[in-house]
């Protein structure tokens, strides 16, 4: 299978999709869910009609010094024809848990220029919250050859360039960890604290309770981040502590017209190396 860029045609849904919306388009050929979930009985427990199961931890690299960090074209290339991926699919990711590895799963798609993917907004609650029928059937995908690479690079951002970007004004970093992690009272790594000039917004901040984990207002969203100094058009690298919560702050950004980059290595590296500024 080839990785040229997709063919010319609008993909079947924009970045964010609503349940009501998939839901008319179970039957496309063209479509592939995948539910990312923290619970893997959460998929058994019910799930999108068509969707097939992935256990988030073949999104991280499992192994090294950052295990977190983006696996080789080698496990990626395996994973996503695992999984049927071919240049004419368009993926709709969920999960159990308001975006997280679902957004990691979208994140690794940009990164290797599979331009064609979408956010379920709220996942599988904002499935039932909307009184949609669910499957207790184990979906297998039908195989594929698809051969990955990183395709666009700029999804990524490294610890370097993140170091080599401080103090420049239209560089931003928005950590996506909880208050006491940023302020350095939390955290199991070698350093607490955040990177120097770093703003904080959780990212369960960023997910509306009242809607069944949907994404917030827009608007608001973007008054709250301006206020903190995060405008659109700044770059904005995003991290939490394994670029989990982080994958969803980057889906966030990017669905208000942010110019995003994920840092794989998040906190997991940043806060265990010595050569690493760090504030608190």
């Amino acid at each position: 299978m080839s990785t040229e860029s997709p063919s010319s045609e609008a993909n079947l849904f924009s970045l964010i999709v609503e349940p009501e919306q998939l839901q008319e388009h179970l039957n496309d050929p063209q479509l592939l869910i995948i539910d990312v979930p923290v619970n893997g009985d959460s998929y058994r427990q019910g799930h999108v009609p068509g969707a097939v199961f992935l256990d988030f931890r073949y999104l991280m690299r499992g192994e090294g010094p950052v295990p977190n960090d983006v696996p080789s074209v080698e496990a990626l290339s395996r994973l996503f024809s695992a999984l049927g991926l071919t240049r004419d699919t368009h993926v709709v990711a969920c999960d159990d848990e308001g975006g997280g590895w679902a957004a990691r799963l979208l994140w690794t798609l940009d990164l290797i220029g599979h331009t064609r993917y979408s956010y379920l907004n709220g996942g599988i609650h904002a499935w039932r919250d909307a009184g949609l029928e669910e499957s207790t059937e184990s979906k297998s995908p039908t195989p594929s050859d698809y051969q990955a690479d990183i395709l666009n690079p700029h999804a990524l951002i490294t610890c370097e360039e993140i170091k080599s970007k401080l103090g420049d004004r239209q560089f931003a970093v928005w950590d996506a960890r909880s208050q006491g992690e940023y302020d350095g009272e939390r955290g199991n790594n070698k350093h607490l604290g955040h990177i120097p000039g770093a703003v904080n917004m959780d990212w369960l901040q960023a997910m509306d309770r009242h809607r069944a984990l949907r994404i917030r207002d827009y608007a608001e969203l973007i008054t709250e981040l301006g206020a903190l100094g995060l405008t659109p058009d700044m770059e904005v690298a995003t991290h939490c502590q394994s670029h989990h919560r982080s994958s969803f702050t980057w889906l966030v950004g990017k669905a208000l017209g942010f110019n995003m980059r994920g840092y794989a290595g998040s906190w997991g590296e940043w806060g265990n190396r010595d050569d690493t500024p760090i504030e608190k």
